[in-house]
């Protein structure tokens, strides 16, 4: 007998707004075909009603995964977020039903760094509002407030996978880089820890944000931040909306504190595209606005769809957790033959002899076992070289277990 918990031709997969062709053929090339892709967000009753009898989700930044929506989901075990963040769901009520999470935190990394840069230069030219005045039959040809890159100082706000790959980049300019991170990080190139944020804003002719959204970085540049920063420097925010507050950002940039502004990430941002976008740095010159397309170039979105479809073919074939977002992080090999469970639970004492009790009383030797813990959730997979028929019966009695919140039988094989 080969067997899986549930064949793969009858596994829905439901992937929403205009998730890449990659993700989708890497989910066919691991015999996932059941797919049915729609190119747009959906919200209200109809994202509830979508969601009914799907066992894997994918979304990108706009589907807004609720408690609502979970509940809806009668048989959801995962959901792929096919870009960086994760604010967009609601990762605790995804956990509490034993719905794993992932995203691709890293795939777009290179577009994010390359814009950057990219508006820095543009910012230090005044390239825009020139651009603006010609277009219009102007003809504003001046070196005033026109900069090289070249011998300028990058601050680097977040020293993460974008932040230090731009450090390398901008070296290739010549400009000198500043960080700051809240922890240490080993530098590259040349680049220089900078021994406060308050050090960093005064000494930077450019400054850029790269850091998550938290409770420490919600608000962290405000008006006392900006008024630190010296004279005609130009700002990036490439990251979050929150981080940075723009009517204090756009009063230093009228005032002509700062040299110019790009924003491309806003507190409040229209759900799709058509609708009113409003922010208080509109009209103001030399100030670039994007519409949150960090990471939307094809390259970007190609690895994405190949890294987050992975990662929920494997957890699907295999149990594999490793890039989960809310559940312990554990990878595992397949095996060829025998039965795997895993099962999910609230980390409280003795779960772990009550599992192998299951397995105890039938005699039957677990062959291995994976055991791993996080935010007060524990994640157990088991592997048993012969179930005897009597996978099915463990299953069951599994997810009897006081605290389980939902374990799955992945395979069963002779």
């Amino acid at each position: 007998m080969n067997r899986i918990s549930l064949s793969k031709d009858k596994i829905r997969i439901l992937l929403l707004e205009g998730v890449a062709d990659s993700g989708v053929a890497l989910l066919a090339g691991a015999g996932y075909e059941n797919v049915t892709r729609i190119p747009k967000a959906l919200d209200g009753e109809a994202l509830r009603e979508a969601v009914k009898g799907v066992h894997i989700l994918g979304i990108r930044s706009r589907s807004q995964l609720t408690e609502e929506v979970f509940a809806a989901a009668d048989r959801l075990i995962a959901v792929g977020c096919f870009c960086i963040g994760t604010n967009q769901v609601d990762l605790e009520a995804a956990q509490r039903r034993g719905i794993a999470v992932f995203n691709a935190p890293f795939s777009n990394t290179r577009s994010v760094a390359e814009l950057t840069l990219g508006e820095i230069v543009m910012l230090m030219r005044g390239i825009f509002p020139k651009s603006a005045s010609a277009h219009a039959g102007g003809w504003d040809k001046s070196s005033a407030n026109s900069w090289e890159m070249r011998g300028k100082t990058l601050g680097i706000i977040g020293y993460g996978n974008i932040g230090s790959q731009l450090s390398v980049l901008a070296e290739g300019f010549g400009m000198r880089v500043l960080y700051h991170d809240h922890t240490a990080k080993l530098p590259h190139g040349n680049a220089r820890q900078a021994s406060s944020l308050a050090d960093l804003l005064a000494n930077s002719d450019a400054i850029t944000i790269h850091v998550p959204e938290t409770t420490d970085t919600v608000g962290m540049i405000g008006a006392r931040e900006i008024a630190q920063m010296k004279r005609g420097a130009v700002v990036v925010n490439n990251a979050r909306g929150t981080v940075i507050d723009l009517d204090a950002l756009a009063a230093a940039l009228r005032r002509g504190d700062l040299l110019g502004a790009a924003v491309d990430v806003f507190p409040v941002e229209p759900s799709r595209n058509g609708e009113a976008f409003v922010t208080p740095l509109q009209g103001i010159p030399n100030v670039i606005l994007t519409p949150h397309i960090g990471g939307s170039t094809g390259e970007a979105q190609e690895r994405i769809g190949e890294e987050v479809a992975k990662k929920l073919a494997e957890y699907s074939d295999t149990g594999t957790t490793l890039g989960a977002v809310n559940f312990p992080n554990v990878q595992l090999p397949a095996r060829p033959t025998g039965a795997r469970w895993t099962h999910l639970h609230r980390d409280t004492p003795g779960m772990l002899s009550r599992i192998n009790e299951v397995f105890a009383k039938r005699g039957l030797n677990i062959s291995a076992q994976f055991l791993q813990t996080a935010n007060e959730m524990g994640y157990v997979v088991v592997d048993s070289a012969e179930a005897r028929n009597e996978a099915e019966a463990i299953l069951a009695e599994l997810r009897a277990l006081p605290g389980s919140l939902r374990a799955r039988l992945i395979y069963e094989r002779n």
